[in-house]
This record gives structure tokens, sequence and C-alpha cells, in this order.
């Protein structure tokens, strides 16, 4: 990898004032990769899938520029606990937040579950719901004859949600606390990585050339 010029041609002590640059454009990268998953999660709703996959590459991403950043990995490796926060807040964040604001809220009876996979058949004032309410675990906190306050999509693209499980504000949460910890923790490899590089303490495959 280039050197990025953080050396002074002469003396080889380290351009505090370049590294410090770095350092900010670490920062803003993690701010950037959280906002731009959340853009695609929003530009995706109804398919988790594809901002989970941009999630974790953009976690992946700023974990290696912070280890560069760094120049070692335990940092790097610390970055992975609030990047649990920004993949979790940026993919769920969209399809809550599109729920609360334009979906349906009433009342429904549970009718029927369709055994393990626990899909919960509706019943509202109308009739049977279209959708149904999905559990992905063993044991569920509802079953046949509850009655369950629901929140659906009057478009059909956000799959429908128990209201009690629609809070967009705990996900924004979620989000701005994965990104404040990615900030700290740029920041402290921001200042261990300037004094390791002024002390020559360089992981030997950095040393190309």
């Amino acid at each position: 990898m280039a050197e990025v010029d953080m050396k002074k041609s002469q003396g080889g002590t380290v351009d505090r004032g370049l590294y410090l640059l770095f350092t900010f454009a670490v920062v803003g990268l993690g701010w950037i990769i959280a906002a731009v998953n959340t853009g695609i999660s929003y530009v995706a709703l109804g398919t988790d899938l594809i901002p989970i996959i941009t999630g974790l590459i953009g976690c992946g991403v700023f974990a290696l520029v912070l280890r560069f950043l760094h120049c070692a990995w335990w940092l790097a490796f610390l970055s992975f606990l609030p990047a649990v926060f920004v993949l979790v807040g940026s993919v769920q964040y969209a399809p809550e937040s599109t729920l609360d604001e334009r979906g349906v809220r009433e009342t429904v009876r549970i009718s029927a579950d369709s055994g393990s996979a626990h899909r919960f058949t509706l019943t509202g004032r109308s009739g049977e719901l279209k959708q149904t309410l999905d559990y992905d675990g063993d044991h569920p906190q509802w079953k046949v004859g509850d009655q369950v306050d629901v929140i659906s999509d009057p478009k059909g693209v956000v799959p429908l949600e128990a209201a009690s499980d629609v809070d967009p504000d705990g996900q924004f949460a979620a989000l701005v606390t994965g990104v404040a910890g990615w900030t700290g923790i740029a920041l402290l490899a921001g200042r261990r990585g300037f004094v390791r590089r002024r002390a020559g303490r360089r992981p030997a495959f950095e040393d190309f050339d």
C-alpha cells in the first residue's frame, strides 16, 4: 500500500497535520457508510438482504481502513461492536419509519399458526388479511386466539409487523450509537497510529518499498 507521504522527506518523522486529516477522513468514512446504507435500505424497501450485504461490506471496509490508520489490528476488531449497531440501525430504520409514517394500524385476531415457521394468519374487521405476522424463533409471544395490534403497509412493500415491534426512534438511536462508537474508535486509532508510526512501529507487510 502506498505510504500517502505521511512521512516528511527529511528526518523520517510523521506529518502531524496530514495524519490528523487522514484521521478525520476515516471518521467521515464511517458516517458516509452509515448514511449510504440507510439510503440503500430505503431504496430496497421490503428486501433486507441487499442493505445487509452492503452494510457488511461497508463495515469490513471501515475495519480495514481503521487498521491502516491505527497500524495494528485490535481496534479494527473492536470496531465490529459498534458495527453491529450501525448494521441493525441502518437496515431496520427505513422499513420501521415507513410503517410508522404511512402504515395502517388495526387490532386483529390470530386465527391460525402455520407451525414451526410461525406464520400467523390474521383476521381483522374486514376478514382475513393477505399478509401474515411472521415470527422467526422457537417461542413466539403470540398464539392462536390472541388479539394483536399490527401495522401494515397499504402499498404492500414493507412486511406487516406487530405494533409493539415498530420502533424507528430506537433504530435511529442504535444507528447513532454505532456511528458515535466508530467515531471514538477512529479518533483513538488516529492518535495511537500517529504515535506508533512516529516510533517506527510498523507491520512488516506495509514496508513494500
